[in-house]
């Protein structure tokens, strides 16, 4: 009797564990039995409408002999089928579900343009796992030396995609970025540091900032940054609702740190006065320091970098902390957490950072009113001598 005149309900049949399976209805379905990893199993193999007998033998013939060496017959073709993205696909489902946590909105925008820029024309249309180490070098190596940094980040991203498909099971290597430094050249990296202005000129450029530059609220706001030893991030984008006059403190709130831990600045008398000043010319918007074009937006990045430049010095706003670090380290006897923890550094030992929970605040206080005082001093001084 041929398959096609099977009517009755049962299971007939054909070799291999193949069987035609006939149901009440009528429906015939092909099924394998084998026995997988020491576990019988049934395995389906389609409908009898759309699966020929050929085409149910030969698949029978290769989970068999899958089983009998050892594999997962199931297992296998669930991967076959599994839809794999490409690594363009990966690459922007890993950038959507990190945006929110990268706060400059230049970052986020750079993270997904560097691989659409260098990685893509090579691996953005390849499945995620079919990528190996030699795809990773063809994007790396027509980079690697003259675009130094911007190579180390796209590396830094791919490995990032890859981390993310091997956590949803869409690839079974390791992750094909690891290591591959050690097949591209050798790079002689040097040492940046942002340029500093010398401790002890400190005071004359504080006392130069406040009579040569004219718009009120950028030499404020570098004095403030100054004698607080902030970042210029932290400072462009400080809101009246971070400063406590009566605690004299300034909390700028973890989402705004680098760190992402909230910083508690304890206020010297000359920073108490600069935030009265502010408040008496623009205190009523939201923004302490805003742009002088857009009050509603902070002042942008350039304009204090600017300052320094127009008054003839060769340095960054940022170098500022370094003046200050080098004051604390080379006039002064502060304990070194104290000192770090006022620049908002994370410590690098996990243990320590542990057991040193506390804000250091009394002693920063002291360090914070003693550098304020330094600078007051010696401009001072630098007026009279002028």
């Amino acid at each position: 009797m041929t398959i096609r005149n099977l009517t009755s309900p049962g299971r007939y049949a054909d070799g291999n564990g193949l069987y035609i399976v006939v149901t009440k209805s009528g429906a015939k379905q092909w099924v394998q039995r084998l026995t997988v990893n020491g576990r019988r199993r049934d395995i389906g193999l389609g409908g009898y409408s759309y699966t020929t007998l050929a085409d149910a033998r030969a698949k029978a013939i290769e989970m068999k002999s899958q089983a009998r060496n050892g594999l997962d017959p199931i297992a296998i073709r669930n991967e076959a089928q599994r839809i794999v993205p490409t690594f363009a696909d990966a690459a922007r489902q890993v950038h959507k579900q990190n945006a929110l946590i990268w706060k400059n909105p230049k970052q986020r925008a750079q993270w997904i343009t560097t691989l659409e820029t260098y990685a893509f024309p090579t691996i953005g249309r390849m499945k995620v796992g079919d990528i190996r180490s030699s795809h990773i070098h063809t994007v790396l190596l027509p980079i690697w030396v003259e675009k130094h940094e911007t190579a180390n980040r796209v590396r830094q991203r791919m490995a990032k995609v890859f981390d993310w498909a091997k956590a949803k099971e869409y690839m079974r290597i390791e992750n094909p970025v690891s290591g591959i430094q050690e097949s591209l050249p050798k790079i002689k990296r040097k040492r940046s540091h942002f340029a500093a202005l010398p401790y002890t000129d400190v005071a004359n450029f504080i006392s130069r900032l406040q009579t040569e530059v004219q718009s009120p609220n950028s030499r404020l706001a570098l004095e403030f940054l100054i004698l607080n030893a902030t970042r210029s991030g932290e400072l462009r984008h400080a809101v009246w609702d971070e400063i406590d006059f009566q605690a004299r403190t300034w909390e700028i709130p973890a989402s705004r740190m680098k760190m992402g831990l909230a910083h508690h600045i304890p206020l010297a008398d000359r920073s108490k006065a600069i935030l009265e000043q502010a408040r008496d010319y623009w205190g009523h918007g939201s923004l302490i320091f805003p742009s002088a074009l857009y009050p509603s937006k902070p002042m942008s990045a350039a304009t204090l970098n600017k300052i320094a430049k127009d008054m003839g010095y060769s340095i960054t706003v940022h170098g500022f902390r370094s003046t200050f670090r080098d004051w604390a380290s080379e006039t002064r006897s502060y304990p070194n957490d104290v000192v770090e923890m006022a620049l908002a550094h994370g410590n690098p030992n996990k243990t320590e950072a542990a057991y040193k929970r506390g804000n250091l605040f009394e002693k920063r206080k002291e360090l914070m009113a003693d550098w304020a005082r330094y600078c007051e001093d010696k401009k001072r001084r630098a007026e009279i001598t002028a």
